[in-house]
């Protein structure tokens, strides 16, 4: 079984939408899907999902000059996911950090 949730998303706006809407950010596999998703959430964090809203970025490419000549490369490509959860359920992603 391939792991389907690789970290959780904690940005500025992700932690704003935490707080105001009980939405939760997580990078996921490229090849999940929102079925997966709400059932590896359910599992991991013992919580009942709503709703999973996906998101996925192409890679980019990225040129970089230096002294022995121009390297050109690619960002990966990445799937988000937005989970909503019951209202009254919280994730403690940080832990007791």
């Amino acid at each position: 079984m391939r792991k389907i949730l690789i970290r959780p998303l904690i940005t500025e706006k992700m932690t704003d939408i935490t707080e105001r809407e009980n939405k939760y950010g997580f990078i996921v596999d490229i090849n999940a899907n929102k079925i997966e998703i709400a059932k590896a959430v359910k599992e991991k964090f013992q919580v009942d999902v709503i709703a999973v809203n996906t998101i996925r970025r192409k890679g980019k490419t990225r040129t970089q000059f230096t002294r022995k000549g121009r390297f050109t490369g690619k960002t990966p490509r990445v799937k988000k996911a937005i989970v909503t959860l019951k209202e009254g359920q919280t994730i403690d992603l940080l832990g007791e950090a």
